[in-house]
Protein backbone atom coordinates (compact mmCIF):
# COMPACT_ATOMS: atom_id res chain seq x y z
CA UNK A 1 0.00 0.00 0.00
CA UNK A 2 0.97 3.48 -0.85
CA UNK A 3 0.88 5.75 2.06
CA UNK A 4 -1.18 8.93 1.06
CA UNK A 5 -2.33 11.91 3.14
CA UNK A 6 -3.60 15.34 2.33
CA UNK A 7 -3.94 19.10 3.81
CA UNK A 8 -7.29 20.14 2.96
CA UNK A 9 -7.79 24.21 4.04
CA UNK A 10 -10.40 26.18 3.83
CA UNK A 11 -9.90 29.32 1.68
CA UNK A 12 -11.36 31.80 4.02
CA UNK A 13 -8.44 33.13 5.29
CA UNK A 14 -4.31 33.39 5.58
CA UNK A 15 -2.80 29.61 6.38
CA UNK A 16 -2.74 30.09 10.12
CA UNK A 17 -0.44 27.82 12.85
CA UNK A 18 -2.75 25.38 13.26
CA UNK A 19 -3.44 24.60 10.00
CA UNK A 20 0.77 24.50 8.92
CA UNK A 21 1.13 22.50 11.94
CA UNK A 22 -1.69 19.65 10.47
CA UNK A 23 0.15 19.82 6.88
CA UNK A 24 3.52 19.40 8.08
CA UNK A 25 2.59 16.24 10.12
CA UNK A 26 1.11 14.56 7.13
CA UNK A 27 3.66 16.07 5.04
CA UNK A 28 6.19 14.50 7.38
CA UNK A 29 4.55 10.87 7.54
CA UNK A 30 3.95 10.77 3.92
CA UNK A 31 7.79 11.48 3.31
CA UNK A 32 8.58 8.96 6.03
CA UNK A 33 6.37 6.04 4.71
CA UNK A 34 8.00 7.21 0.67
CA UNK A 35 4.07 8.07 0.24
CA UNK A 36 2.52 10.81 -1.50
CA UNK A 37 1.28 14.17 0.10
CA UNK A 38 -1.79 15.89 -1.49
CA UNK A 39 -2.86 19.16 -1.42
CA UNK A 40 -6.77 19.56 -1.39
CA UNK A 41 -8.85 23.36 -1.62
CA UNK A 42 -12.24 22.75 0.60
CA UNK A 43 -14.04 25.33 -1.23
CA UNK A 44 -17.43 24.69 -1.14
CA UNK A 45 -18.20 27.91 1.09
CA UNK A 46 -18.77 30.04 -2.20
CA UNK A 47 -19.74 33.15 0.08
CA UNK A 48 -16.11 32.99 2.11
CA UNK A 49 -13.71 31.27 -0.07
CA UNK A 50 -11.52 34.06 -1.85
CA UNK A 51 -8.96 33.76 -4.71
CA UNK A 52 -6.30 36.12 -2.35
CA UNK A 53 -6.88 33.05 0.67
CA UNK A 54 -5.85 30.29 -2.15
CA UNK A 55 -3.32 32.26 -2.84
CA UNK A 56 -2.04 32.84 1.15
CA UNK A 57 -2.30 29.54 1.52
CA UNK A 58 0.27 28.18 -1.33
CA UNK A 59 2.41 31.13 -0.23
CA UNK A 60 2.61 29.65 3.06
CA UNK A 61 2.94 25.99 2.05
CA UNK A 62 5.68 27.66 -0.37
CA UNK A 63 8.18 29.25 2.22
CA UNK A 64 7.34 26.42 4.92
CA UNK A 65 9.03 23.86 2.09
CA UNK A 66 6.03 21.59 2.04
CA UNK A 67 5.95 20.53 -1.46
CA UNK A 68 2.68 18.90 -2.66
CA UNK A 69 3.14 15.57 -5.03
CA UNK A 70 -0.47 16.08 -6.47
CA UNK A 71 -3.07 19.15 -6.60
CA UNK A 72 -3.67 21.38 -5.95
CA UNK A 73 -7.49 20.12 -6.29
CA UNK A 74 -10.94 22.61 -5.66
CA UNK A 75 -13.84 20.54 -4.51
CA UNK A 76 -16.00 23.09 -6.38
CA UNK A 77 -14.42 21.61 -9.40
CA UNK A 78 -16.29 18.16 -8.20
CA UNK A 79 -20.20 18.68 -7.52
CA UNK A 80 -20.88 16.58 -10.27
CA UNK A 81 -18.78 13.97 -8.68
CA UNK A 82 -20.64 14.59 -5.26
CA UNK A 83 -24.10 14.71 -6.43
CA UNK A 84 -23.56 11.23 -8.69
CA UNK A 85 -22.58 10.12 -5.03
CA UNK A 86 -25.40 11.13 -3.79
CA UNK A 87 -27.81 9.76 -6.07
CA UNK A 88 -26.18 6.41 -5.08
CA UNK A 89 -26.92 6.82 -1.88
CA UNK A 90 -30.92 7.65 -2.53
CA UNK A 91 -30.81 4.51 -4.94
CA UNK A 92 -29.62 2.40 -2.40
CA UNK A 93 -31.97 3.77 0.34
CA UNK A 94 -28.90 5.06 2.36
CA UNK A 95 -30.34 8.73 1.79
CA UNK A 96 -33.62 10.36 1.65
CA UNK A 97 -35.17 14.07 0.55
CA UNK A 98 -36.37 15.79 3.39
CA UNK A 99 -38.59 19.24 2.47
CA UNK A 100 -38.28 20.51 5.62
CA UNK A 101 -37.97 24.42 5.08
CA UNK A 102 -35.05 26.19 6.99
CA UNK A 103 -37.50 28.08 8.92
CA UNK A 104 -38.69 24.96 10.20
CA UNK A 105 -36.10 23.44 10.92
CA UNK A 106 -34.94 26.57 12.99
CA UNK A 107 -37.93 26.58 14.83
CA UNK A 108 -37.61 23.38 15.81
CA UNK A 109 -34.09 23.01 17.00
CA UNK A 110 -34.85 26.48 19.41
CA UNK A 111 -38.00 24.42 20.97
CA UNK A 112 -35.62 21.48 21.41
CA UNK A 113 -32.98 23.54 23.02
CA UNK A 114 -35.88 25.37 25.34
CA UNK A 115 -36.90 21.69 26.45
CA UNK A 116 -33.83 21.00 26.97
CA UNK A 117 -33.06 18.34 24.75
CA UNK A 118 -30.13 17.90 21.72
CA UNK A 119 -31.37 20.10 18.76
CA UNK A 120 -30.98 17.41 16.25
CA UNK A 121 -33.20 16.78 13.42
CA UNK A 122 -36.08 14.58 14.46
CA UNK A 123 -36.31 12.81 11.10
CA UNK A 124 -39.76 13.40 10.41
CA UNK A 125 -38.84 13.05 6.65
CA UNK A 126 -36.74 9.38 7.06
CA UNK A 127 -39.64 7.12 5.70
CA UNK A 128 -41.93 9.74 3.25
CA UNK A 129 -43.01 8.22 0.58
CA UNK A 130 -44.86 10.76 -1.32
CA UNK A 131 -42.88 13.12 -3.53
CA UNK A 132 -44.10 17.25 -3.05
CA UNK A 133 -42.76 19.38 -6.18
CA UNK A 134 -41.10 21.17 -3.49
CA UNK A 135 -37.31 22.18 -2.75
CA UNK A 136 -35.38 18.84 -1.02
CA UNK A 137 -32.14 18.51 0.68
CA UNK A 138 -30.53 14.90 0.22
CA UNK A 139 -29.92 13.66 3.93
CA UNK A 140 -27.94 10.84 4.80
CA UNK A 141 -29.70 8.11 6.96
CA UNK A 142 -27.32 7.15 9.92
CA UNK A 143 -28.06 4.11 12.04
CA UNK A 144 -30.39 4.77 14.96
CA UNK A 145 -28.98 2.10 17.40
CA UNK A 146 -25.43 0.60 17.65
CA UNK A 147 -21.93 2.18 18.11
CA UNK A 148 -19.59 3.49 15.84
CA UNK A 149 -16.16 2.29 16.91
CA UNK A 150 -12.83 3.47 15.60
CA UNK A 151 -9.23 3.56 16.58
CA UNK A 152 -7.54 6.70 16.34
CA UNK A 153 -3.64 6.83 16.11
CA UNK A 154 -2.90 9.16 18.45
CA UNK A 155 -5.87 9.59 20.80
CA UNK A 156 -6.90 4.93 20.71
CA UNK A 157 -10.20 3.96 20.49
CA UNK A 158 -12.81 5.95 20.44
CA UNK A 159 -16.35 5.54 20.64
CA UNK A 160 -19.35 6.87 19.77
CA UNK A 161 -23.21 5.98 20.12
CA UNK A 162 -24.93 6.07 16.93
CA UNK A 163 -28.71 7.71 18.53
CA UNK A 164 -26.38 10.68 18.79
CA UNK A 165 -25.70 11.00 15.16
CA UNK A 166 -28.08 12.99 13.36
CA UNK A 167 -29.57 12.67 9.72
CA UNK A 168 -26.84 14.84 8.14
CA UNK A 169 -27.81 16.84 5.27
CA UNK A 170 -25.29 15.39 2.33
CA UNK A 171 -26.71 17.80 -0.19
CA UNK A 172 -28.57 21.49 0.33
CA UNK A 173 -31.62 21.94 -1.61
CA UNK A 174 -29.83 24.52 -4.05
CA UNK A 175 -27.91 20.83 -5.14
CA UNK A 176 -24.49 22.01 -3.33
CA UNK A 177 -22.91 19.78 -1.29
CA UNK A 178 -22.04 19.45 2.71
CA UNK A 179 -18.44 19.48 3.95
CA UNK A 180 -18.93 16.17 5.97
CA UNK A 181 -19.92 14.41 2.47
CA UNK A 182 -17.14 15.88 0.11
CA UNK A 183 -14.84 15.08 2.33
CA UNK A 184 -15.47 11.53 2.18
CA UNK A 185 -15.88 11.14 -0.92
CA UNK A 186 -13.10 12.96 -2.04
CA UNK A 187 -10.57 10.65 0.73
CA UNK A 188 -12.17 7.90 -1.20
CA UNK A 189 -11.37 9.03 -4.61
CA UNK A 190 -8.44 10.45 -4.22
CA UNK A 191 -7.13 7.05 -2.48
CA UNK A 192 -6.48 8.86 0.93
CA UNK A 193 -5.11 6.18 3.31
CA UNK A 194 -4.07 8.25 6.22
CA UNK A 195 -5.94 11.41 7.45
CA UNK A 196 -4.12 13.33 10.05
CA UNK A 197 -6.08 16.58 11.19
CA UNK A 198 -7.01 18.61 14.57
CA UNK A 199 -8.96 16.89 17.00
CA UNK A 200 -11.83 19.62 16.62
CA UNK A 201 -12.61 17.21 13.91
CA UNK A 202 -13.21 14.26 16.24
CA UNK A 203 -16.94 14.14 15.71
CA UNK A 204 -16.91 14.16 12.38
CA UNK A 205 -15.15 11.26 12.45
CA UNK A 206 -18.60 8.58 13.10
CA UNK A 207 -20.59 10.57 10.21
CA UNK A 208 -17.87 10.02 7.78
CA UNK A 209 -17.22 6.62 9.21
CA UNK A 210 -20.98 5.85 8.39
CA UNK A 211 -20.99 8.14 4.90
CA UNK A 212 -18.05 5.82 3.96
CA UNK A 213 -19.54 2.25 4.93
CA UNK A 214 -22.87 3.16 2.95
CA UNK A 215 -20.48 4.38 -0.23
CA UNK A 216 -18.81 0.81 -0.24
CA UNK A 217 -15.74 2.73 0.40
CA UNK A 218 -12.61 1.08 2.63
CA UNK A 219 -12.01 4.57 5.40
CA UNK A 220 -8.59 5.98 5.68
CA UNK A 221 -6.97 5.52 9.49
CA UNK A 222 -7.56 8.53 11.86
CA UNK A 223 -5.16 10.69 13.49
CA UNK A 224 -6.29 13.23 15.56
CA UNK A 225 -3.63 16.26 17.05
CA UNK A 226 -4.42 17.86 20.17
CA UNK A 227 -5.07 21.58 19.25
CA UNK A 228 -2.65 24.45 19.94
CA UNK A 229 -3.14 26.87 22.93
CA UNK A 230 -1.67 30.39 23.90
CA UNK A 231 0.03 30.86 27.47
CA UNK A 232 -3.22 31.00 28.96
CA UNK A 233 -4.21 27.61 27.85
CA UNK A 234 -7.21 29.11 25.71
CA UNK A 235 -7.25 28.22 22.32
CA UNK A 236 -4.69 29.84 19.81
CA UNK A 237 -6.08 33.53 18.74
CA UNK A 238 -4.20 36.90 17.65
CA UNK A 239 -3.96 37.92 21.17
CA UNK A 240 -1.56 35.53 21.80
CA UNK A 241 0.49 37.04 18.64
CA UNK A 242 0.91 35.99 15.07
CA UNK A 243 -1.24 33.44 13.73
CA UNK A 244 -1.02 33.46 10.21
CA UNK A 245 1.82 31.76 8.79
CA UNK A 246 3.23 34.39 6.28
CA UNK A 247 2.85 37.13 9.17
CA UNK A 248 5.88 34.86 11.12
CA UNK A 249 7.94 35.70 7.69
CA UNK A 250 7.45 39.46 8.11
CA UNK A 251 8.39 39.23 11.79
CA UNK A 252 11.90 37.41 10.31
CA UNK A 253 11.62 34.31 11.48
CA UNK A 254 13.06 31.79 8.68
CA UNK A 255 10.88 29.18 7.38
CA UNK A 256 12.82 26.03 8.90
CA UNK A 257 12.90 27.10 12.43
CA UNK A 258 9.21 27.64 12.18
CA UNK A 259 9.24 23.85 10.60
CA UNK A 260 11.23 23.18 13.49
CA UNK A 261 9.33 24.64 16.01
CA UNK A 262 6.01 23.45 14.98
CA UNK A 263 7.21 19.80 14.55
CA UNK A 264 7.80 19.94 18.66
CA UNK A 265 4.31 21.49 19.35
CA UNK A 266 2.71 18.17 19.64
CA UNK A 267 5.12 15.75 18.54
CA UNK A 268 8.65 14.73 20.17
CA UNK A 269 11.48 12.90 20.32
CA UNK A 270 13.49 12.22 23.59
CA UNK A 271 14.80 15.47 24.34
CA UNK A 272 15.93 16.49 21.44
CA UNK A 273 14.97 19.90 20.31
CA UNK A 274 16.55 20.89 17.15
CA UNK A 275 15.88 18.84 13.79
CA UNK A 276 17.15 19.17 10.68
CA UNK A 277 14.49 18.66 7.75
CA UNK A 278 16.13 14.96 7.20
CA UNK A 279 15.67 14.18 10.50
CA UNK A 280 12.48 15.01 11.63
CA UNK A 281 11.44 12.84 8.24
CA UNK A 282 13.50 10.25 9.70
CA UNK A 283 11.71 10.26 13.01
CA UNK A 284 8.51 11.32 12.99
CA UNK A 285 5.61 8.60 13.70
CA UNK A 286 2.47 9.05 15.45
CA UNK A 287 3.79 6.58 18.80
CA UNK A 288 5.86 10.18 19.53
CA UNK A 289 2.68 12.74 18.69
CA UNK A 290 1.62 13.71 22.01
CA UNK A 291 -2.18 13.62 23.82
CA UNK A 292 -2.36 16.72 25.38
CA UNK A 293 -2.76 19.84 23.67
CA UNK A 294 0.68 21.90 23.06
CA UNK A 295 1.16 25.40 24.22
CA UNK A 296 2.63 28.06 21.96
CA UNK A 297 5.70 29.65 23.19
CA UNK A 298 6.90 32.70 20.77
CA UNK A 299 10.46 32.83 23.27
CA UNK A 300 11.05 29.25 22.36
CA UNK A 301 10.35 30.36 18.33
CA UNK A 302 13.02 33.07 18.76
CA UNK A 303 15.30 30.69 20.66
CA UNK A 304 15.15 28.28 17.62
CA UNK A 305 15.21 31.25 15.12
CA UNK A 306 18.45 32.46 16.55
CA UNK A 307 19.62 29.30 16.17
CA UNK A 308 19.24 28.89 12.52
CA UNK A 309 20.45 32.08 11.90
CA UNK A 310 23.92 31.41 13.68
CA UNK A 311 23.88 27.99 11.52
CA UNK A 312 23.21 29.82 8.03
CA UNK A 313 25.60 31.51 5.95
CA UNK A 314 26.03 34.90 5.66
CA UNK A 315 25.48 35.51 1.88
CA UNK A 316 22.39 33.60 2.41
CA UNK A 317 21.08 35.74 5.47
CA UNK A 318 22.15 38.96 2.99
CA UNK A 319 19.50 37.57 0.36
CA UNK A 320 16.93 37.29 3.28
CA UNK A 321 17.90 40.38 4.90
CA UNK A 322 17.38 42.34 1.50
CA UNK A 323 13.74 42.94 1.36
CA UNK A 324 13.70 44.14 5.22
CA UNK A 325 16.20 46.63 4.42
CA UNK A 326 14.35 47.84 0.69
CA UNK A 327 10.92 48.42 3.17
CA UNK A 328 13.55 50.60 5.04
CA UNK A 329 14.54 52.35 1.81
CA UNK A 330 18.01 51.03 1.92
CA UNK A 331 18.71 49.64 -1.71
CA UNK A 332 21.94 47.09 -0.64
CA UNK A 333 21.27 45.03 -3.90
CA UNK A 334 24.95 45.93 -5.43
CA UNK A 335 26.71 46.56 -2.10
CA UNK A 336 29.55 44.13 -1.96
CA UNK A 337 29.90 44.48 1.31
CA UNK A 338 26.16 42.97 2.54
CA UNK A 339 27.42 39.39 3.55
CA UNK A 340 30.32 41.16 6.23
CA UNK A 341 28.09 43.43 7.69
CA UNK A 342 25.76 40.88 7.75
CA UNK A 343 28.19 38.16 9.80
CA UNK A 344 28.83 41.24 12.29
CA UNK A 345 25.07 41.29 13.77
CA UNK A 346 24.78 37.12 13.47
CA UNK A 347 25.12 36.63 16.73
CA UNK A 348 23.43 39.02 18.52
CA UNK A 349 19.54 38.60 15.98
CA UNK A 350 16.87 36.79 17.24
CA UNK A 351 15.10 37.56 13.66
CA UNK A 352 15.61 38.85 10.10
CA UNK A 353 13.73 42.26 11.53
CA UNK A 354 16.25 42.57 14.23
CA UNK A 355 19.20 42.07 11.82
CA UNK A 356 17.85 44.74 9.50
CA UNK A 357 17.59 47.10 11.98
CA UNK A 358 21.36 46.23 13.48
CA UNK A 359 22.35 46.83 10.15
CA UNK A 360 20.96 50.18 9.71
CA UNK A 361 23.39 52.84 10.80
CA UNK A 362 26.40 51.08 7.95
CA UNK A 363 24.02 52.62 4.68
CA UNK A 364 23.45 56.26 6.19
CA UNK A 365 24.58 59.06 4.08
CA UNK A 366 25.00 61.25 7.94
CA UNK A 367 25.19 59.77 11.05
CA UNK A 368 23.18 61.08 14.11
CA UNK A 369 24.80 61.24 17.15
CA UNK A 370 22.75 60.22 20.25
CA UNK A 371 23.08 63.37 23.01
CA UNK A 372 24.26 61.20 25.37
CA UNK A 373 27.12 59.37 23.89
CA UNK A 374 28.25 62.37 21.92
CA UNK A 375 28.57 64.60 25.05
CA UNK A 376 30.55 62.07 26.72
CA UNK A 377 32.55 60.67 23.76
CA UNK A 378 32.94 63.25 21.18
CA UNK A 379 35.38 65.76 23.03
CA UNK A 380 38.10 67.89 21.61
CA UNK A 381 40.61 65.74 23.17
CA UNK A 382 39.54 62.95 20.80
CA UNK A 383 40.24 65.14 17.46
CA UNK A 384 43.93 64.26 17.89
CA UNK A 385 43.57 60.80 18.27
CA UNK A 386 41.23 60.64 15.03
CA UNK A 387 44.05 62.57 12.94
CA UNK A 388 46.05 59.80 13.71
CA UNK A 389 43.95 57.12 13.14
CA UNK A 390 42.66 58.87 9.45
CA UNK A 391 45.92 59.43 8.44
CA UNK A 392 47.24 55.59 9.61
CA UNK A 393 44.16 54.06 8.10
CA UNK A 394 44.62 55.87 5.12
CA UNK A 395 48.41 54.80 4.46
CA UNK A 396 47.76 51.15 5.65
CA UNK A 397 48.18 49.34 2.79
CA UNK A 398 44.89 47.05 3.14
CA UNK A 399 42.11 47.05 5.07
CA UNK A 400 40.78 44.16 7.56
CA UNK A 401 40.04 43.74 11.04
CA UNK A 402 44.25 42.53 11.20
CA UNK A 403 44.99 46.11 9.77
CA UNK A 404 42.60 48.00 11.98
CA UNK A 405 43.95 45.91 15.30
CA UNK A 406 47.35 47.10 14.39
CA UNK A 407 46.27 50.65 13.37
CA UNK A 408 44.70 50.79 16.97
CA UNK A 409 47.49 48.92 18.63
CA UNK A 410 50.10 51.92 17.37
CA UNK A 411 48.16 55.07 18.85
CA UNK A 412 47.47 53.31 21.81
CA UNK A 413 51.16 52.59 22.48
CA UNK A 414 51.95 55.85 20.98
CA UNK A 415 49.65 57.59 23.67
CA UNK A 416 49.70 55.53 26.61
CA UNK A 417 46.11 56.09 26.99
CA UNK A 418 43.67 52.16 27.13
CA UNK A 419 41.32 50.74 24.20
CA UNK A 420 38.46 52.12 25.40
CA UNK A 421 39.59 55.68 25.12
CA UNK A 422 40.01 55.40 21.51
CA UNK A 423 37.42 52.46 20.59
CA UNK A 424 34.52 54.03 22.16
CA UNK A 425 34.53 57.85 20.73
CA UNK A 426 35.24 55.82 17.28
CA UNK A 427 32.63 53.21 17.63
CA UNK A 428 29.84 56.86 18.47
CA UNK A 429 31.74 58.74 15.70
CA UNK A 430 30.95 55.49 13.10
CA UNK A 431 27.53 54.39 14.44
CA UNK A 432 26.38 57.08 16.62
CA UNK A 433 25.58 55.05 19.38
CA UNK A 434 27.96 53.76 21.97
CA UNK A 435 27.03 50.00 21.53
CA UNK A 436 27.51 48.29 18.12
CA UNK A 437 29.33 44.59 16.73
CA UNK A 438 32.89 44.44 17.74
CA UNK A 439 34.80 47.69 16.57
CA UNK A 440 37.22 45.60 14.33
CA UNK A 441 35.23 43.53 12.67
CA UNK A 442 32.46 46.39 12.46
CA UNK A 443 34.89 49.05 10.47
CA UNK A 444 36.17 46.15 8.51
CA UNK A 445 32.33 45.55 6.95
CA UNK A 446 32.00 49.37 6.97
CA UNK A 447 34.65 49.61 4.39
CA UNK A 448 37.80 51.99 4.71
CA UNK A 449 35.88 54.49 2.82
CA UNK A 450 32.80 54.91 5.00
CA UNK A 451 35.15 54.72 8.32
CA UNK A 452 37.52 57.71 6.82
CA UNK A 453 34.62 59.52 6.17
CA UNK A 454 32.81 59.54 9.07
CA UNK A 455 36.02 59.93 11.48
CA UNK A 456 36.14 63.19 9.56
CA UNK A 457 32.64 64.28 10.07
CA UNK A 458 33.30 63.52 13.32
CA UNK A 459 35.91 65.40 13.86
CA UNK A 460 34.10 68.72 12.52
CA UNK A 461 31.45 67.79 14.30
CA UNK A 462 33.45 68.01 17.89
CA UNK A 463 35.21 71.29 16.49
CA UNK A 464 32.25 73.02 15.49
CA UNK A 465 30.71 71.76 18.83
CA UNK A 466 33.82 73.42 20.47
CA UNK A 467 33.70 76.67 18.62
CA UNK A 468 29.90 77.53 19.49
Amino acid sequence: MTVRTRFAPSPTGYLHIGGARTALFNWLFARRNNGQFILRIEDTDAARSTEESIQAILDGMNWLGLAWDEGPFFQSKMFDVYRKHAAGLLEKGFAYRCFCAPAELEARREAALKAGRPPMYDNRCRERKDAPDAPFAVRFKSPTTGSTIFKDEIKGVINFDNSAIEDLVILRSDGTPTYNFCVVVDDATMGITHVIRGDDHINNTPKQLLIAKALGCVPPVFAHLPMILGSDKARLSKRHGATSVMAYKDMGILPHALVNYLARLGWSHGDQEIFSLAELIEKFSFENCGKSSGVFNPEKLLWLNQHYIKETKAEELAGLVLPFLEARGVNATEDTRLPKIIKTLKERSKTLVEMCDGALFYFKEKVEYDGQAAAKFLLPETIPLFKILIERLGEASGFSEKTIAEVFDSVIAEKGIKLGKLAQPVRVALTGGSISPGIFEMMDAMGKETVLKRLKDAAKFIEKKRES
